[in-house]
């Protein structure tokens, strides 16, 4: 089963959430995590509009999958090198139109596997995600516990999200139509 561009996002960004439900369950490092930040489960829950919550994080989490998506689909950087020929790409008998056509037949599925992508999102997580969590942690006077709970949600998450796309999503790049 395989689904589109956004589809595919729009599924990867539902990845964060399942994984902070059972992530940050209190039986998990929910506990650890509250302690890590100064707040309590009964704290947590007063005077914030979940819905509005759930939401923003929801969009903020389709951010995340689409800068994963270029990471994770090798295939994109191909058109984003021809960005400024588009109108050749277009023409059905250009030379141009023809190789980049014949090129991404023959290598559409390289590199698409589920393990390929869940390196990639491995490497997000690990190189966009840790260094902003301990950084934000360092100016907010947070501990090492609060570093390695929020910082192992997102590359799990990262991990998780990276696999997805690169697995399931279907490229369509012939222009000739």
């Amino acid at each position: 089963m395989h689904f589109s561009f956004p589809v595919t996002l729009a599924i990867a960004a539902l990845i964060p959430m399942v994984v902070g439900s059972i992530w940050f369950n209190p039986r998990v490092f929910g506990k650890v995590w509250l302690a890590s930040i100064g707040q309590t489960e009964d704290s947590m829950r007063d005077g914030s509009n979940m819905f509005i919550t759930y939401g923003l994080a929801y969009v903020l989490s389709f951010f995340l999958a689409f800068a994963i998506n270029f990471m994770v689909v090798h295939q994109f950087h191909v058109y984003s090198m021809l960005a400024d020929r588009v109108d050749a790409l277009k023409d059905p008998i250009s030379s141009l139109s023809i190789n980049v056509n014949e090129f991404m037949h023959t290598h559409i599925h390289s590199f698409r596997t589920f393990r390929h992508g869940a390196f990639h999102g491995f490497l997000a997580g690990v190189t966009f995600a840790l260094p902003v969590v301990a950084t934000n942690a360092l100016f907010e006077r947070r501990g090492l516990k609060y570093v390695v709970v929020t910082s192992g949600f997102w590359i799990i998450s990262c991990i998780l999200m990276g696999a997805f796309i690169c697995h399931f999503q279907t490229i369509e790049y012939n222009f000739i139509k």
